[in-house]
């Protein structure tokens, strides 16, 4: 499973824009707003373990989604927990070029928002 990538590949608009075209990829990211595990998503849509697994590359490809880290999971294993990049996403198709702004998620907000869901 891919990790964050910080390459470059997460500002090319059309690597995000084909990542959030897919079926469930915004579900997942509304869902992933606190720190989650392919499974936690994957229930919490109601979609096959496999078929999260994919989108889940495909956002962090995208740089929309990035692993936090791991823990155990209910059966002890170390699973890859996930939480999204950004709260909002902006697309011009203005110019030639479709562009786009984000609005990322600071850290702050992230350990505020853990906070609150404890």
């Amino acid at each position: 499973m891919s990790q964050s990538r910080t390459d470059g590949t997460e500002s090319d608009p059309t690597r995000v824009l084909s990542a959030l075209g897919n079926k469930y990829s915004a579900e997942i990211l509304c869902a992933a707003g606190t720190p989650k595990s392919a499974q936690a998503l994957s229930e919490d849509i109601e979609i096959p373990i496999a078929t999260c697994y994919r989108r889940i590359e495909e956002l962090v490809d995208a740089g929309l989604l990035t692993c936090e880290g791991r823990q155990l999971s209910a059966e002890g294993r170390r699973t890859n927990i996930y939480r999204r990049t950004l709260d909002e996403l902006d697309v011009d198709f203005s110019s030639e070029q479709p562009t786009l702004s984000r609005k990322r998620r600071t850290e702050a907000k992230n350990k505020l928002q853990d906070q609150l869901t404890e």
